[in-house]
């Protein structure tokens, strides 16, 4: 897929960088990049070790590559952040993603945003939400750090 094609491209360029640790990644994906980093995060198990996807769409299609489907290959740890009115995101949708993820048996956690609508953590859209946009990035800042600290 392309997806996989691009993740390898960005994989090659960090493995080239002489200032990058190619051993600790992470990927995040906002709306139609929330399945792309779940495609990454299967396709490079051996590579990719935490993923978060904020206010993702399209969790759920008729593709055998569904991202509720694949998330079940997942090795890495996940986190999720839905809001709470998403028109490309359904609760029943994150249902079936999060049954993906728990039988996946990697660590993962799906959190809802109360009141947060599809894109709230971009500044300049009218549904931004300063708060839910803050505790986003907190969450994927504290799995990261967790998870890609720096290795002795």
């Amino acid at each position: 897929t392309t997806t996989r094609c691009d993740t390898r491209a960005m994989l090659a360029w960090v493995d080239a960088m002489p200032a990058a640790d190619a051993r600790r990644i992470g990927a995040v994906g906002y709306c139609m990049s929330g399945p792309f980093v779940v495609w990454a995060g299967v396709d490079f198990p051996d590579r990719i070790q935490a993923i978060a996807a904020i206010h993702g769409a399209n969790w759920v299609t008729d593709s055998p590559d569904s991202p509720h489907l694949v998330a079940r290959q997942l090795r890495c740890e996940a986190y999720v952040g839905c809001a709470e009115i998403d028109q490309w995101a359904s609760p029943e949708q994150v249902a079936q993603l999060q049954a993906g993820l728990q039988a996946s048996g990697a660590p993962y956690r799906v959190e809802w945003y109360p009141g947060a609508k599809h894109g709230f953590s971009f500044p300049k859209r009218e549904v931004y939400d300063r708060a839910a946009s803050e505790r986003h990035w907190e969450r994927v800042q504290r799995l990261f750090g967790r998870v890609l600290r720096p290795i002795d």
